[in-house]
């Protein structure tokens, strides 16, 4: 018998279009990153990785000992109740994974548009806030400064959490052994880092919307320099109600403008024609 290929028996006519071939796309690393989370329940707890994963759902947990932020309605304030003690068996024993088991241990992060800031609201729909001597609370169910927190990445895999004050959320030892939340540290240690836990869903989606941004921020990506300039109005506009000006003329200047290498500069003239940018004169 002939070792020959067998011939498709599908006519073809003159004229037919060409079949194209079928590229095989390169996975990122980004995208086997969204691969993993997918073989994961989305309601699921996974650690944060990156600061802007720190959104919906969220568990904040302090490390030693190991304790979480919850809310006390009773109370009507935040406290750090104490988790269950790891077990024994010395350093070789595996560290245990804590998750929530009651919803006062949850917070619903927002980060607010435009920004890296977030609000931290309990199952309660009060906000957790920080004064500027660094009395922590949660008394208000609107958002304002006091309110707004941003989270800040840590090389060992941990979080701050820092006030719109500049200081960071921590842990303090009080009399008699019990621990108190205070935002009066100017610097990040070992009582200023926290494990954050949220949803692989909200993990997942907040991964992805990171990406697209940044390919929108390339140039060519994603529609161009029209949709940098929406990013940029967005960030440095004044408006008030959550309202969007773009500069009405012609995009063409914009696209010289970026192969002259002056993008931001065109950027800035164009918001300073709208008298909406606070930062242009």
């Amino acid at each position: 018998m002939s070792d020959a290929p067998k011939k498709s028996k599908r006519l073809h006519f003159k004229g037919d279009p060409k079949p194209k071939k079928k590229k095989k796309k390169v996975k990122t690393e980004a995208e086997d990153d969204d691969l993993d989370d997918a073989s994961l329940d989305s309601s699921a707890w996974v650690p944060a990785l990156k600061s802007l994963h720190v959104t919906g759902p969220t568990f904040i947990q302090f490390i030693s000992p190991p304790s979480v932020i919850t809310y006390n309605s009773t109370l009507n304030k935040p406290i750090l109740s104490l988790l269950p003690p790891p077990p024994a068996g010395g350093s070789d024993a595996p560290a245990p994974s804590y998750e929530p088991d009651d919803v006062c241990q949850v917070w619903v992060a927002t980060r607010l548009s435009g920004s890296e800031k977030i609000t931290l609201r309990s199952a309660d729909g009060k906000f957790l806030a920080s004064d500027q001597h660094g009395l922590v609370s949660a008394e208000r169910e609107a958002r304002g400064p006091q309110e707004e927190w941003t989270p800040v990445e840590q090389p060992d895999g941990t979080f701050a959490f820092q006030s719109v004050y500049d200081k960071f959320l921590g842990m303090d030892e009080v009399a008699g052994g019990g621990l108190v939340l205070r935002a009066d540290s100017e610097a990040v240690g070992f009582a200023e880092s926290w494990v954050v836990k949220v949803q692989a869903k909200f993990r997942r989606q907040a991964e992805r919307a990171g990406r697209e941004s940044h390919q929108r921020s390339v140039e060519g990506v994603g529609g161009g320099v029209l949709l940098n300039e929406v990013d940029q109005t967005a960030k440095f506009q004044t408006w008030g109600a959550g309202r969007r000006i773009v500069s009405q003329e012609d995009e063409r200047e914009l696209k010289k403008a970026r192969k002259e290498g002056r993008l931001a500069e065109a950027m800035l003239d164009r918001r300073a024609k709208l008298k909406s940018d606070k930062f242009a004169k």
